[in-house]
């Protein structure tokens, strides 16, 4: 008996000592979490779970329902708080120039090879400071059975019919709103003239009382566009497969005047202390097999030419994904605009959602 208790207790003082010293180096036995700042419904869950199996690294989501609003939370917080981010293509210049970027390469992400050059240079220093995830564009979702018309100019949304007074939702970004406004006025989304913008404005507050929600319309089966509390309103193409899923009478139109032709990108923040885990997790992300299932989740336009030609033909031949030729030359993508001009439009979306 006393030979048993001598083992037992040389077994306990062995685990205390190991324990001890793992605890002593929590670096090397803590798994390793990234927290990705990404808007909801833009990532496969079983990807995450792949990831995790594969390197041990843990990736926890944090979400934002506009451009607008991640914006404000990274300002908030000057960029801290947060490893991987979505960013737009029109932030990624403002962001890094701020100083919360980090500048990634192919020596950091390998498979920045597979990405088409078109998507990597089309917003100013997105080359430098983002791995472009998907492209797409801004149009109007809306109810077949509840709209007694076809839906196909922006003035359809922008000045709705009585009967759909209270039935329309916006997207609360003052780029995508403004956007809208001026696109329907026959200018470019990209105005800088003061009357131009004037006009705009005066639209968007006609506008206002027949909107419900100044907020992005969730993706599952409790979307204010299923239950009927919206009839109309502004939405992301790619989105609107999503909600076809739940209601045939869902319809995506790109508007006659067109819309703005958007990219998105991956960023490192540079105040993460797992620099190296997130762009094994941006790359990860860009392996063509991995690309190529997480666009047919989302139903987004990969800019992964490797992921693409695993596409299935049905898939790229959806107009809603890939948009005709003739759609995307009336459309247009952000530029970069003048401090006055961008301080302009700011006001002029703080006096009509706030």
């Amino acid at each position: 008996m006393n030979s048993y208790y001598v083992a037992i207790n040389k077994y306990k003082a062995l685990w205390v000592a190991l324990f001890l010293l793992t605890a002593g180096l929590p670096s090397q036995v803590a798994a390793t979490e990234l927290t990705f700042l990404n808007w909801q419904d833009y990532m496969d869950p079983k990807i995450l779970v792949e990831f995790e199996e594969r390197t041990g690294i843990k990736v926890a989501q944090r979400y934002f329902d506009s451009d607008t609003a991640r914006d404000e939370l990274l300002l908030e917080t000057e960029g801290k708080g947060f490893d991987v981010a979505l960013i737009n293509g029109a932030s990624i210049r403002i962001l890094a120039k701020r100083g919360w970027l980090e500048p990634i390469s192919e020596t950091d992400i390998p498979n920045l090879k597979h990405i088409d050059p078109r998507w990597r240079t089309e917003h100013e220093k997105a080359e430098d400071y983002g791995v472009p995830y998907f492209w797409g564009t801004v149009g109007i979702i809306y109810r077949k059975d509840l709209v007694p018309f076809t839906v196909s100019s922006w003035m359809d949304l922008l000045r709705p019919s009585e009967a759909l007074h209270g039935k329309i939702s916006m997207i609360g970004d003052s780029s995508d709103m403004i956007g809208a406004a001026l696109k329907a006025l026959g200018y470019s989304l990209n105005s800088t003239d003061p009357g131009e913008l004037e006009e705009a404005e005066a639209l968007l507050q006609s506008q206002a009382p027949a909107v419900k929600t100044y907020r992005y319309l969730s993706l599952n089966e409790d979307s204010a566009l299923l239950t009927g509390q919206v009839a109309m309103s502004m939405m992301y193409n790619g989105d609107t497969l999503m909600l076809q899923e739940y209601n045939d009478n869902i319809a995506f139109v790109l508007p006659k005047e067109g819309g703005n032709i958007w990219t998105d990108y991956l960023s490192v923040l540079s105040a993460s202390t797992k620099k190296a885990a997130a762009k094994k997790f941006i790359d990860f992300l860009n392996e063509p097999e991995i690309a190529a299932r997480l666009a047919q989740y989302v139903y987004y336009a990969t800019p992964n030419l490797a992921a693409e030609e695993l596409l299935p033909a049905e898939f790229k031949s959806d107009p809603i994904i890939y948009p005709s030729k003739e759609a995307l030359e009336r459309s247009e993508t952000y530029r970069r605009l003048p401090p006055r001009a961008q301080k302009n439009r700011s006001a002029i979306f703080s006096r009509i959602v706030y």
